[in-house]
């Protein structure tokens, strides 16, 4: 047999002023209830205002609620509801202008995708060479160790990894996929 989780409202009982148990329910459950609602907006000001919203909307049916095993999901299920009230109500404003909003790229400004672009073609071309030119270069360029600290670590001498690297940056400089993005 189940337990409703809400009974009527009209029910004939007066609210009192004070729900010791809604006091101790929030300072147990709130951290909980707060990345929740963090969950389901973009600003950690609005998840506070989202939780205080439907913590609000809680304390106001307390006395409804006689299943108190079920509370998170009542919070879960007003922060939703609130959330998708709050999303439906915003307000879009449109202008009519006569030139687009975006600025003009600047020249000489690095463009994002090319930039994306150019990277993911080096993380390609670096996964081209032998596992041991790979290591060398990721260490000293992506890491930024020195060539000491590079010997240190592959357990090489310096002079190995000058020339390994050396012969890694010839095979990255040739490399015809790179050519291609490169202006």
């Amino acid at each position: 047999m189940t337990t409703p989780v809400c009974t009527s409202a009209s029910n004939g009982r007066t609210r009192p002023t004070s729900y010791p148990s809604f006091t101790s329910y929030v300072r147990a459950r709130q951290p909980v209830l707060l990345r929740t609602a963090r969950s389901l907006t973009a600003n950690p000001s609005d998840a506070e205002d989202l939780l205080q919203t439907a913590l609000t909307k809680t304390y106001v049916a307390w006395e409804r609620i006689e299943d108190h095993r079920a509370l998170d999901g009542y919070v879960r299920r007003a922060l939703v509801n609130t959330r998708t009230s709050q999303w439906r109500k915003r307000k879009v404003d449109e202008f009519v202008c006569d030139e687009p909003p975006e600025p003009e790229p600047q020249a000489g400004a690095d463009d994002p995708a090319e930039r994306q672009a150019l990277r993911d073609a080096m993380w390609r071309a670096i996964m081209k060479l032998p596992a041991r030119q790979r290591a060398m270069v990721v260490l000293r360029y992506y890491e930024d160790l020195s060539e000491a600290q590079t010997a240190e670590v592959l357990g090489v001498s310096v002079g190995t990894v000058k020339s390994a690297v050396s012969r890694a940056l010839g095979k990255l400089r040739e490399d015809s996929e790179l050519g291609l993005v490169r202006r």
